[in-house]
């Protein structure tokens, strides 16, 4: 056991050794936006007691091991946050906080599929993460937009016309999923 632990230690120093800024600064910014999507998502009470510890540790959890599921699971966990705080403390539905946590959660996927294929000793250019972010905060930025214009035009023109177009937009996405999926595994 003890050697066992000596052994990570050791990896563990080699690794920060060998670290180079721009990786490091990515696995930096995908914690980041986990403790914001975290945080925004759970009741606030939460937070600074001891059960924040957990919530923070899973969000962080994808910036020491971008490979894994665990992206996967802080972005439930968040969801599943949101959805407690929310359905059963009654707190109320506001769009900043769905712009907040829809925005972290998607920059926080985006650089930790960067941080997967990045090891943490390359040397990269700055163009490489700079580029990947701007183009993570275009589409962020235009998904927010195109949200707050839906919402606005949703007031207008709820009914039955609306439910109709919701459906059909939702069968539509499936459709194209289910296409991209076959196109993807064809022999």
């Amino acid at each position: 056991m003890l050697a066992m632990i000596t052994r990570r230690a050791g990896n563990a120093r080699r690794v920060f050794s060998r670290a180079t800024v721009l990786p490091f600064l990515v696995r930096c910014a995908i914690g980041v936006s986990g403790i914001i999507a975290m945080s925004v998502a759970w009741p606030i009470e939460l937070f600074g007691t001891q059960y924040s510890v957990p919530l923070v540790a899973v969000a962080l959890y994808p910036a020491f091991a971008p490979r894994g599921r665990g992206a996967t699971f802080a972005a439930l966990t968040v969801i599943t946050g949101w959805v407690l705080d929310t359905a059963f403390q009654d707190a109320s539905i506001e769009l900043w906080r769905v712009l907040t946590i829809a925005s972290a959660l998607y920059l926080g996927h985006s650089l930790t599929a960067l941080a997967a294929v990045l090891p943490y000793d390359s040397v990269v250019n700055i163009d490489v993460p700079g580029l990947w972010v701007a183009r993570a905060l275009a589409v962020i930025l235009v998904s927010a937009v195109l949200t707050v214009l839906v919402l606005a035009l949703s007031a207008q023109l709820a009914g039955g016309p609306f439910l109709l177009a919701t459906v059909v937009g939702l069968a539509g996405a499936a459709a194209a999923t289910l296409l991209i999926a076959r196109l993807i595994h064809r022999p």
